[in-house]
């Protein structure tokens, strides 16, 4: 009798302990650098509200955390960029409501067209090379992941790497992929010269400044083609 009870305890035990660790796991859904199917849940319902561009991904990068304090700030919680009971609460709500974000969204960058240099015009006629750019772009054409950021996005800070402002016209680069000092034409955007990098970007991976938040969020993360038309030496 004695023996039962004791192994009847003991299985009580470990059901409560499982439940709390289970009950301290739900506590944080979505943190910066958390992976895994809360934060694929906290993603979703972000981009369904028009929080957050992209995919649900179940990765908790500067883009989630971002859309989570743009979210807290419009519901008026504790703007920490970390998706705890209270947030996700809201954001069920929110859900539910199908109540969009209070703040319009900023309209899209207008497309720009590079006009064509003289030279390089009468250049490209005279040759005809297929593997360059055709109309106003005059340049090697490479492809790209872009991410848009700025200086006021978590974690970022006002000047880049080079020690110039960010702003819109700067993006970060993998020197190796393409060299700090290199001019391009972005389609959408325009140009833009390579003066930041970081730990992140890597081979054919850039960041695409903005002069804000909101329009860094609007751009979001693009696969695109870009033309270098310059680079330094």
């Amino acid at each position: 009798m004695t023996a039962k009870r004791f192994y009847r305890t003991a299985a009580l035990l470990a059901l409560l302990l499982a439940f709390c660790t289970a009950a301290m796991a739900a506590g944080i859904l979505a943190k910066s650098g958390m992976r895994g199917e809360s934060v694929r849940k906290v993603q979703t319902m972000l981009i369904d509200q028009g929080y957050l561009k992209g995919k649900a991904d179940g990765i908790c990068g500067r883009q989630t955390v971002a859309a989570i304090r743009h979210f807290q700030k419009d519901r008026g919680l504790e703007v920490d960029g970390i998706c705890g009971d209270k947030t996700y609460a809201a954001l069920v709500k929110n859900s539910k409501e199908k109540k969009p974000p209070s703040k319009e969204k900023p309209p899209a960058t207008p497309k720009v067209s590079l006009p064509p240099k003289t030279s390089s015009a009468s250049e490209s006629a005279e040759t005809g090379s297929e593997d360059s750019p055709s109309g106003p772009h005059q340049g090697e054409a490479v492809y790209v992941e872009a991410t848009g950021y700025s200086a006021f996005d978590p974690g970022n800070g006002p000047t880049t790497a080079s020690g110039t402002p960010v702003r819109h016209g700067v993006i970060a680069v993998d020197p190796s992929f393409i060299p700090i000092g290199s001019r391009v034409f972005i389609p959408g955007y325009g140009e833009a010269v390579a003066e930041d990098i970081g730990g992140a970007i890597i081979g054919n991976r850039i960041d695409v400044a903005f002069d804000t938040h909101e329009e860094a969020l609007e751009f979001g993360r693009q696969e695109l083609e870009i033309y270098i038309l310059e680079t330094p030496g």
